[in-house]
C-alpha cells in the first residue's frame, strides 16, 4: 500500500520523513482561495474549513491515484474574536497581522484526511492555543524584514520551529499540529493499516 502526500508543504514532508513514514509527494492543485471563500460564505467555522480543505486535497489526488492512500492536510488560524486569518500576501500585510495578534491568543486548527479511491476513510483534527507576547512595532518590522522569505508561506507569519518561537508567551497543544499535521493520530492509523510497523 502506498501513501501519497497531496501537498507541496516542505514542513509536512519533513515531519513524515523524520517519523520514518514511507510516502511520495504529489501536490493536489485546488483553487484553495475560492474554496475557502465559499466555505466562509456558508458561515463555516475555521476548524471545519481546515477539515474541508484537507478533504478536498485528499479526494482530488485520490481520484487519479487508485488504490493509494492519499493524505490531504490543511491548517487555519482563528483569532480570539473568531476571525479567520489567511497567509499574508506581502511583508506589509504580515506586519499588520502580527501587530493584530500581538498580546492576544489565537488558535491553529490542523486537519488531515486520508482518501482511498476518491472517498475519505480517515480524518483527524487537532487545535492548538497560542498566546503571542506583546510585540513592539520596531521588533515586528525587523522580524518581518529579516524572515519574510521563511514566513511568507506560513499562516500567522511565523515558524514556531525557528525564530518565531520568540513571538510566543504560551502554547497549549501539539507541536506537530502547530507545524500543520496531527502526526500522532496519523501514525496510529498507518500502523493499523500496516504501512508502519506496530
Amino acid at each position: 500500500m502506498t501513501l501519497v502526500l497531496a501537498s507541496g508543504s516542505a514542513t509536512r514532508a519533513a515531519l513524515l520523513c523524520a517519523a520514518g513514514v514511507p510516502f511520495t509527494a504529489r501536490p493536489a492543485h485546488i483553487d484553495e482561495d475560492a474554496l475557502k471563500q465559499g466555505l466562509l460564505d456558508q458561515n463555516m467555522s475555521a476548524r471545519d474549513i481546515a477539515d474541508a480543505l484537507a478533504e478536498a486535497k485528499a479526494r482530488k489526488q485520490s481520484l487519479i491515484q487508485p488504490g493509494a492512500l492519499v493524505l490531504g492536510a490543511d491548517q487555519t488560524l482563528e483569532l480570539a474574536d473568531g476571525t479567520l486569518l489567511s497567509k499574508a500576501q506581502s511583508p506589509e500585510e504580515a506586519v499588520t497581522f502580527l501587530q493584530r495578534m500581538s498580546g492576544q491568543r489565537h488558535r491553529l486548527h490542523s486537519a488531515a484526511v486520508i482518501a482511498e479511491n476518491g472517498e475519505p476513510i480517515w480524518r483527524a483534527l487537532e487545535s492548538v492555543k497560542l498566546t503571542m507576547r506583546p510585540l513592539g512595532r520596531d521588533y515586528v518590522a525587523d522580524y518581518v524584514a529579516s524572515h519574510w522569505d521563511d514566513i511568507r508561506h506560513s499562516v500567522g507569519c511565523y515558524q514556531i520551529e525557528a525564530v518565531g518561537a520568540q513571538l510566543m508567551a504560551r502554547i497549549d497543544g501539539s507541536h506537530f499540529a502547530i507545524l500543520g499535521l496531527p502526526l500522532l493520530p496519523l501514525l496510529g492509523f498507518l500502523r493499523d493499516r500496516g504501512i508502519m510497523a506496530s
